[in-house]
């Protein structure tokens, strides 16, 4: 890796930091560029735009919080066993990205504004149930998840309730919520989805 792209990461890990904690309006680039060590014109000599260093800085918060998230999960066999300890993941590694879910705090902070942030968010979202639905779908198939589950509203269901839960336990800064909402899932999993042999 050469030197500039060694620059370019680390301007883009600490963007990710400053940007999930404060937001893409509240991250300054003065603070930015405190925390890299570089100028104004170190910066932009690697990107055009404060946007699109938040841009890429939300790929890479992402990309770290779905890796903490989905971490292996391949090495367990049965799929609802895998969306359980999904869920427990996501319970347990949550703060892996300092200021918590990259996904919650863009789409909050760019509901009204950044076109780019937002298109970027909603794309993660997608990319996030689609392969929620893929472990759901591979679960039918393999006769472990019932048929009549619908494999997207299910993972729209674990998706919306642990990030609900996720918003409710930083408001009242303890795990409660998260809690409650781990065992209804795993509950619901256990109950509702798994194929049961007759």
């Amino acid at each position: 890796m050469s030197k500039g792209e060694e620059t370019r990461q680390r301007i883009v890990a600490e963007a990710a930091k400053l940007f999930n904690q404060h937001g893409f309006e509240g991250g300054s680039m003065s603070e930015l560029m405190e925390a890299t060590g570089l100028e104004k014109g170190g910066i932009y000599r690697h990107f055009s735009s404060k946007e699109e260093v938040a841009a890429e800085a939300f790929d890479y918060a992402w990309q770290a919080a779905l890796d903490a998230r989905m971490h292996d999960l391949d090495l367990i066999p049965n799929r609802v066993d895998r969306l359980k300890q999904f869920v427990a993941n996501f319970v347990e590694r949550r703060s892996i990205v300092p200021g918590g879910c990259p996904l919650l705090n863009t789409a909050i902070d760019t509901d009204d504004g950044n076109p780019v942030l937002r298109e970027r968010a909603k794309t993660a979202l997608h990319g996030w149930r689609a392969r929620l639905g893929s472990i759901i779908s591979e679960g039918i198939e393999r006769k472990e998840i019932r048929r009549r589950v619908d494999a997207k509203k299910l993972a729209t269901l674990i998706i919306s309730s642990l990030e609900g839960a996720l918003m409710i336990s930083r408001l009242e800064r303890h795990n409660e919520a998260l809690l409650v909402v781990q065992s209804h899932l795993e509950t619901y999993l256990d109950m509702e989805a798994r194929l049961r042999s007759k």
